[in-house]
């Protein structure tokens, strides 16, 4: 990961856990939705993610969540390890697993460079 790329991955997760810690959780999600896009091609950085997303679900006790972040982490591991993951995917359930979305043209550079 190039040192821009893992700075911003840094800093989202980091506020993520702030609000995490707050009780704060779908701020939380949306700092770890960020975080994902920009380290889902990453082995490490991505199962870290949809850690926490899953712990997420298990703070708010919801098991399609917490099943589906499991999941997550064990396809994203692959599908990292692989390159072959979907552009753009916030890593959430609320999104299916295999669908690409759109980039901000600024995350789209740190992404690339």
């Amino acid at each position: 990961m190039k040192p821009a790329l893992r700075r911003a991955y840094a800093a989202e997760m980091a506020a993520a856990a702030r609000r995490f810690e707050r009780g704060q959780l779908d701020l939380a999600m949306r700092h770890l939705e960020l975080a994902h896009v920009l380290g889902q091609r990453h082995v490490l950085p991505h199962v870290i993610t949809h850690w926490w997303m899953l712990r997420i679900g298990l703070r708010r006790r919801v098991l399609g969540e917490v099943t589906g972040q499991g999941l997550r982490i064990v396809l994203g591991a692959l599908g990292s390890a692989a390159g072959i993951v979907p552009t753009g995917n916030t890593g959430g359930t609320d999104v299916g697993m295999f669908r690409r979305m759109p980039v901000d043209a600024e995350i789209r550079r740190l992404i690339d460079s």
